[in-house]
């Protein structure tokens, strides 16, 4: 019997998902969570074969939590199950360490075969996300993502300087690299490329 805990912050659909698992002769559901705080304790407390994360949540994304199953000894098989088709995300799952990474539209048949197949060691993502991330990679580096994402939490380059240790220069040219690649005119259009990309 596979042992499953799902994290979703809509009730409803994490409702639904559980009583449709639970119909499989070899699933068990045994712990809900709606949020990453709740989910982390409910893993480690409960030891799922199989871990259903969403990816925004209130308290730790599902990315966080992959990442945090990743340093363990021996982890769960991890399924993101999730409304973001954007390869920026994929990315970023793949990075944490996924097995699987499904869109919500997908039927629960899909799900139930995806779930069977990370048991036993293989890869499970969505085709069109493959497609998508082959054909628009991230162009930016870890460096230029970090400091984009400071850039959105409104910081200026002076605090930049502080925050990461670099020249103002340096930051500025970073800061204009990163306008070249998303060809945006400014860092708030940058910014916003970015986001819309999930590559932030």
């Amino acid at each position: 019997m596979l042992k499953i805990v799902i994290a979703e912050d809509q009730k409803m659909l994490l409702g639904a998902i559980g009583s449709l698992l639970n119909l499989e002769a070899d699933m068990e559901v045994i712990g809900q969570a709606v949020n990453g705080d709740e989910v982390w304790t409910l893993i480690q407390e409960k030891q799922p074969d199989v871990c259903l994360l969403d990816i925004e949540m209130p308290g730790k994304s599902g990315l966080e939590v992959a990442r945090l199953l990743n340093k363990l000894k021996q982890r769960p098989r991890i399924i993101v199950l999730t409304t973001f088709a954007k390869p920026g995300y994929f990315e970023k799952a793949v990075k944490a360490g996924v097995d699987g990474y499904l869109l919500k539209d997908r039927s629960i048949e899909e799900l139930t075969a995806a779930i069977r197949k990370v048991v036993h060691g293989e890869k499970v993502y969505s085709q069109e996300l493959m497609v998508d991330y082959m054909c628009d990679p991230n162009p930016l580096s870890d460096r230029e993502q970090e400091i984009l994402r400071l850039v959105a939490e409104g910081k200026t380059t002076k605090e930049l300087t502080h925050i990461l240790y670099l020249s103002y220069g340096t930051i500025r040219n970073y800061l204009s690299e990163i306008m070249q690649k998303l060809e945006a005119k400014n860092r708030l259009e940058a910014v916003d490329i970015a986001r819309n990309k999930g590559w932030i």
